[in-house]
């Protein structure tokens, strides 16, 4: 919560015609995903996992050193802009390393069997940091560097990424983008952010060619879009790779009236790809899931998308109803469109590369 990603309005710094406001990425939907957590009763039920910093070694898995010297120096004194517009305060270096570090404690809860599955709830996000350079509110990429640590320091062979954040996972796509080691799968509204990012021709490179799948789904789509791409695409795509961890960097700004995007999905939607998320790691890798925090800015609604989610997770239910679930699924457009179907058609030949 402490953070400090000043006071951009949205996302532009202010000065001239900009007046001081709010940063699109502050605490306020966090900290409501907590309370609603606990107001509804699943708090006391969850098993806790505590995070701790993130180690330099970890950390040069993904980064380069002059980079995390970089925002660390910057960090330590009155904070900066890690670019790509990626503001932060002073000690956001630390905070960012827990971040990551909370994603690595995680991931090594499931793994050990602590947990049967896991979500990390860390601010700052990460699925747009580079190696060089910090990108979409995102100064360290948190889901990269919990799964390298899997495949270095765990002894995982595969392991598989299902980004359902509405903007493009650039920085996890390039962290893995030769290695074959890794699938990384990102579902996201076409062409929103990283501006020309995330085409469906882009599937990795040498010996990473064909392990790396975008879906950019037109503008408007909903949750008829999403339901089609998981069980025509992303399922298929675990079912042949066969990861021995599926990690979802979990963005709830494809939620209908995001700030930031321009889709429809809505809880009920989180809740069944949540569903088939969980059926496919059953079958594939002891139900190995962990969820790493990412987007999402209407503090609305983004808390009863995680509360769909968590119940799905735990498999449990905390007898608390979406109060915008009714109107937001009623949405014209909820259903599967054909020009969102060629799409989904589309990413479904690259299934033939796995």
């Amino acid at each position: 919560m402490w953070h400090d990603t000043g006071t951009h309005a949205g996302i532009m710094p202010p000065g001239g015609p900009v007046q001081p406001y709010e940063h699109a990425e502050n605490p306020e939907t966090k900290r409501r995903i907590r309370k609603l957590l606990e107001v509804s009763g699943l708090l006391d039920k969850l098993v806790p996992v505590t995070a701790t910093r993130a180690t330099q070694e970890q950390l040069l898995r993904v980064h380069t050193r002059d980079y995390l010297e970089q925002i660390s120096a910057m960090s330590a004194e009155t904070g900066g802009d890690a670019g790509g517009f990626t503001p932060f305060g002073k000690d956001s270096y630390e905070i960012a390393r827990l971040s990551a570090g909370g994603v690595i404690a995680a991931v090594d809860a499931v793994l050990e069997g602590t947990v049967r599955n896991a979500y990390a709830m860390v601010r700052p996000p990460g699925h747009h940091a580079l190696a060089d350079t910090g990108m979409g509110f995102c100064l360290l990429c948190n889901g990269a560097i919990a799964g390298l640590h899997a495949l270095e320091a765990r002894g995982l062979d595969r392991i598989a990424f299902v980004d359902w954040d509405v903007h493009h996972g650039n920085g996890t796509q390039a962290a893995f983008w030769e290695d074959p080691r890794a699938l990384t799968i990102s579902v996201h509204q076409d062409n929103c952010f990283p501006p020309d990012s995330g085409p469906i021709e882009d599937n990795g490179e040498g010996p990473g060619e064909g392990f790396n799948i975008n879906i950019p789904l037109p503008p408007g789509s909903g949750t008829g879009a999403y339901e089609a791409v998981f069980d025509r695409v992303v399922v298929p795509a675990l079912n042949a790779y066969k990861p021995q961890l599926i990690i979802v960097p979990s963005g709830f700004d494809a939620g209908a009236h995001d700030p930031l995007g321009r889709m429809q999905m809505h809880s009920g939607g989180y809740r069944s790809l949540t569903q088939k998320l969980l059926a496919a790691a059953d079958e594939l890798c002891d139900g190995r899931i962990v969820m790493c925090h990412e987007g999402g800015y209407n503090a609305s609604t983004v808390p009863f998308y995680a509360l769909a989610v968590m119940e799905e997770l735990m498999g449990d239910s905390s007898g608390v109803d979406d109060p915008f679930l009714e109107i937001m699924s009623g949405l014209g457009g909820q259903e599967l469109q054909p020009h969102q179907d060629e799409v989904i058609r589309r990413a479904e030949s690259l299934l033939a590369n796995l």
